[in-house]
């Protein structure tokens, strides 16, 4: 009977519930008489007027106070409280009603007292038996449905943990069965039926519960809390989940929905420094401004955070066309107020730019343009070079002769004593924007400013994808050498600190950007397995799910990245950002060396063009023979 019943249609359980109810306030003051005088027949049943009074009073007030417009299944206290403002209020009606009509005289006082609480407990009560039996005792029931869910454990048991867990309640996935939190306070309790512990105890819970997931809901913690929180768990063979922070999360209001996988960068735990919103617009704001390549992961992002200051402008100029048509799609879409231009070339055509920079007007550049995927560049010597440092040759003089305002170099730290091909291209594009900002200076109104930073997580041949991918195919885990380290900071946060170093000092200068601690690669494939609740295998866990090989240092890889080629450097006004004293090329000079070297392009000369990078590079040592595949192909 019961799966009939609650297969009818919305409009008969509410008709039920009405019935129901419209009996329940008769028995109920029909009982609150008979307890007054301690006789079940109530006096003879002489105030059988009242209890049909009863409903008439009480029905209309219900429906009004939308008493059966809630959902029983999702029934929560603001329903209960909802009944019993009903209640009272249609009492509050009866007592007036019973005297208006004479019944007062023999209606005793107390009884409208009795006649309320039993009201409460069966009007009520009857809701909350009637969630208990849909949700626990009904087949399809979701909460017996979920004694077959994933358990899980939430990290917090704050706003955002007890949201979680209500969302949880109503979720066919998961299943919360404890709390863990650091607050002492708060361990021992119990919040809605579920007990806090101490984080210490997390090993015993997992174990007794079959626990496979962690949820963190600490959304307001800082970001090295979080890498503390991470570091911990990631020992123990659970799968870690997370909300994101509280800026994220709209209206402070948290869904399963809201569940994610750990941000890598709560793995770093370095705090992002606040933006200093006069260095974002200097550059930016009412101006036109273009991209070059940006279609690219740090170029997409300039674009992204290019739109908010508001550009007059902004042209995107990008050599493929798929990641020309992605970028330009997606910032169309956003319906801002601004005129985007998307322009398919390469930065090896000087006329195509010129014209390009001076039919938009343009004030600034942001030079992402570059290959910069080490050992592709490794054996394709010629196009790594022309495109990296002809190409960033071809575009500042294009910018000089455009009468451009800014034109920022995106730079990184591999071009520090470089070891490879990439690395000393980049470096060599550092000395052609030096010497052409000497050799224009006092005459040009164009500051050249170049950017050097650290790989950024997520952009494309990162080892973060690379590292996700292998770990979803079941391993194994490629790191090339137990040693390596690397500096890392976010996308958005690299391109923030870009404009904003772009927008600082004087023409020639070489920011370099504050990228924390470097990061052990082992120990970051390490972990990434661990919050996936898999377990490394390896001599001390033969056993383990993903296996870590170490395959050996790709062609021109370094141990070790670099920021600084020397030690004098100069402290900004961004704490963030620091100004780099550094040797240069005189343009007589490299002017010289730079047609040398493309003729020696042209000719592909694989052999002249090491030499030249030799040469004029600052500790460019590479780590073998010359790799180009044409070269190889026609050295015997």
């Amino acid at each position: 009977m019961l799966p009939s019943i609650l297969n009818l249609s919305r409009n008969k359980k509410r008709t039920l519930f009405v019935v129901f109810d419209i009996v329940a306030l008769i028995m109920c003051c029909w009982l609150s008489f008979a307890l007054r005088y301690e006789d079940w027949g109530a006096n003879n049943f002489a105030h059988w007027p009242s209890y049909l009074l009863a409903p008439i009073v009480s029905i209309p007030i219900f429906v009004r106070l939308g008493l059966y417009r809630a959902v029983i299944r999702y029934i929560g206290y603001k329903a209960l409280w909802t009944a019993v403002k009903a209640i009272t209020l249609a009492l509050l009606v009866w007592a007036v009603a019973t005297y208006i009509l004479g019944l007062s005289v023999t209606v005793p006082r107390s009884v409208i007292f009795i006649f309320w609480f039993i009201s409460i407990v069966v009007v009520g009560g009857a809701r909350m038996v009637a969630r208990w039996v849909i949700l626990h005792q009904f087949p399809g029931g979701e909460q017996k449905a979920k004694l077959d869910s994933e358990r899980v454990i939430i990290y917090g048991a704050g706003a955002s943990g007890r949201q979680l867990a209500e969302a949880l309640y109503h979720s066919k996935e998961f299943i919360a069965v404890a709390y863990v939190d650091d607050n002492s306070k708060l361990q021992g309790l119990d919040v809605n039926g579920i007990c806090v512990y101490s984080p210490d105890e997390i090993d015993l819970l997992v174990e007794k519960y079959g626990v496979k997931t962690v949820l963190l809901a600490i959304p307001s913690a800082s970001r090295q809390r979080r890498r503390n929180v991470v570091d911990k768990l990631s020992v123990i063979a659970v799968k870690v989940l997370t909300l994101p922070g509280l800026t994220d999360l709209a209206g402070g209001k948290v869904s399963v929905s809201d569940v994610r996988e750990v941000d890598i960068a709560d793995l770093l735990g370095r705090e992002e420094v606040r933006p200093n919103q006069e260095l974002l617009d200097a550059c930016i704001q009412g101006k036109s401004v273009l991209v070059t390549g940006a279609g690219g992961s740090i170029g997409s992002e300039l674009c992204r955070q290019v739109l908010k200051q508001g550009p007059s402008v902004l042209v995107l100029y990008e050599m493929s066309e798929f990641a020309l048509y992605s970028i330009d799609k997606e910032l169309s879409s956003l319906g801002l107020d601004v005129e985007i231009i998307s322009i398919l070339g390469n930065v090896l055509d000087g006329q195509h730019l010129t014209m390009v920079l001076r039919e938009y007007n343009v004030n600034t550049i942001y030079h992402a343009a570059a290959y910069k995927h080490v050992p592709l560049v490794e054996n394709n010597n010629v196009a790594g070079i022309r495109n990296n440092l002809i190409g960033t040759w071809r575009t500042a003089e294009a910018a000089l002769e455009s009468k451009v305002n800014n034109f920022v170099l995106v730079s990184t730290d591999k071009a520090v004593r470089p070891t490879n091909v990439m690395g000393a291209s980049k470096r060599f594009s550092e000395l052609v924007l030096q010497a052409i900002s000497d050799r224009e200076h006092g005459s040009s109104n164009t500051r050249f400013t170049m950017v050097r930073f650290g790989n950024v997580l997520g952009s494309s041949g990162s080892v973060i994808p690379l590292f996700k991918e292998q770990i979803k195919q079941g391993g194994p885990v490629t790191v090339t050498h137990r040693d390596i380290t690397r500096y890392f900071m976010t996308i958005p946060e690299a391109a923030s600190l870009v404009i904003q170093a772009g927008s600082m000092g004087a023409t020639g200068d070489v920011y370099v950007l504050d990228m924390g601690e470097p990061v052990k690669i082992e120990n970051l494939a390490k972990q990434m397995v661990n919050l996936t609740g898999l377990s490394v295998k390896d001599a001390d866990n033969p056993n383990g799910d993903i296996e870590i090989q170490y395959t050996g240092l790709r062609d021109g890889e370094k141990l070790y990245e670099e920021l600084l080629i020397g030690d004098n450097v100069l402290s900004t006004d961004h704490p963030m950002i620091m100004r780099a004293q550094e040797e240069m090329i005189e343009w007589n000079e490299l002017s010289i060396i730079l047609v040398q070297l493309q003729q020696a392009l042209d000719r592909y000369d694989h052999q002249e063009i090491r030499d030249i990078l030799l040469d004029n590079v600052s500790g460019y040592r590479p780590q073998h023979g010359i790799k180009d595949i044409l070269y190889s192909q026609r050295t015997p």
